[in-house]
């Protein structure tokens, strides 16, 4: 153990987007919290890059970041570089290689630098490249979110087209290699105990190598804001539109039948949608798009003022094997109506009222009573405020991740 406990940590992400995505906010925040506890924090990500506070380095690793441009404006030199031609090849062909190649320019650079670190703290590559690493002796601590099998079957189960799911199945092919790395690992940390039984039973992980961290959120931020007049008949939602797993046609079947009772109420749904994606087409069908208001690039601090001036704030989601924007609501002091989909019953407990995942009926008629009962609704934001306060600060969690990174030094 390093001298006086300040620990020297190299923190991956192969894709780190601050405002979009919760691998950013990941990386920002747990980087930012460890560096309040004392210790020396070194952010090593691909393109999209996060913004990070102060005091924290940056290394980027650049990749053809193929999500942020055309595929044919990719030239001749960076084709000759075989990572770039991996990157290039697989998104033409409807893969997704990023992990892989992440893990490949990052096992060369710690490799180089592995004098400056006493641990690796992974999130979520899950490449061979980071099984390297551990293979050369350093300590590696990976965090896996959640499964992406459980992606994978949800978007299946969504789509009857066969050219469409094979589509889907080529994309999600580096779960092949996820899993294989998974079981090889020798300190994972996932965020629920839900998402450890489920990175068990899809990755063969033993249970000996899985601990649970719960993710957590700025309180600072995401906060009460009493001077804010809440606008009785508003809505707010935050889900990936066009991702089956959020359940969005759920909310947006139940949202019809809550605005044909009163027809002042809104939806402000914090996503972008894909144009004329499914999402789009639903809207359309239910004759809803003059009562829905997309936010799409909203900053933190937008978002939790949107969550003012709401009356309730909707999770819909099938599965979450954490679920960022139910606790980010819960610290927002809004009332909470969520689904029970996968780890989410264990976050909100009874920080917020629970429907089962799915169904849009029991969500409309928890929606419709949050929105009628204002005692009720009172109790859920003062609930909800304190089960995070409790639970899912940045500092409580961030001591939780150093017990691991030392549990992971000591056995190395």
């Amino acid at each position: 153990m390093p001298e006086g406990g300040r620990l020297r940590i190299a923190l991956l992400g192969y894709r780190s987007a601050p405002f979009s995505g919760g691998q950013g906010v990941y990386i920002r925040y747990l980087s930012q919290a460890l560096m309040m506890l004392g210790h020396d924090v070194t952010v090593i990500s691909g393109p999209p890059y996060p913004n990070l506070v102060g005091g924290i380095r940056l290394v980027k690793l650049p990749s053809l970041d193929l999500y942020a441009r055309d595929l044919w404006s990719v030239t001749r030199a960076e084709l000759s570089d075989p990572l770039g031609r991996r990157e290039w090849l697989s998104k033409l062909t409807g893969g997704f290689a990023e992990p892989a190649t992440f893990g490949e320019r990052v096992c060369d650079w710690l490799l180089d630098h592995a004098a400056d670190f006493d641990v690796v703290h992974d999130n979520q590559t899950l490449a061979n490249g980071i099984v390297d690493v551990q293979r050369a002796g350093l300590p590696v601590v990976t965090t896996i979110h959640h499964p992406i099998t459980r992606d994978l079957r949800v978007a299946l189960d969504g789509e009857s087209r066969w050219w469409r799911r094979a589509m889907i199945r080529r994309w999600h092919s580096f779960l092949t290699m996820q899993a294989n790395v998974a079981s090889r690992l020798n300190h994972v940390v996932t965020v629920s105990r839900l998402s450890a039984n489920d990175i068990a039973t899809d990755f063969g992980v033993l249970p000996s190598a899985l601990n649970v961290v719960p993710n957590g959120v700025d309180t600072g931020l995401f906060t009460p804001l009493p001077d804010v007049q809440r606008r009785p008949g508003q809505l707010i939602a935050t889900a990936s539109a066009d991702a089956p797993l959020k359940g969005l046609p759920v909310l947006l079947r139940a949202f019809k039948n809550l605005h044909a009772a009163d027809a002042s109420r809104r939806l402000v749904l914090i996503a972008r949608p894909k144009p004329g994606g499914d999402t789009e087409a639903l809207i359309n069908r239910l004759g809803l798009n003059d009562v829905i208001q997309f936010v799409g690039d909203a900053s933190h601090e937008d978002i939790n003022r949107l969550y003012a001036e709401s009356a309730v704030a909707v999770v819909p989601s099938l599965y979450e094997g954490f679920g960022l924007p139910a606790v980010e609501a819960m610290a927002a002091g809004i009332p909470l109506v969520s689904s029970d989909g996968g780890a989410l019953a264990e976050v909100v407990a009874d920080g917020g009222l629970l429907v089962p995942a799915g169904d849009s009926a029991a969500l409309e008629a928890a929606l419709a009573r949050v929105l009628s009962d204002q005692p009720l609704a009172a109790s859920l934001s003062v609930r909800g405020r304190q089960r995070v306060e409790e639970h899912y600060c940045w500092s409580v969690c961030a001591k939780q991740m150093l017990t691991q990174y030392k549990a992971c030094i000591a056995a190395c």
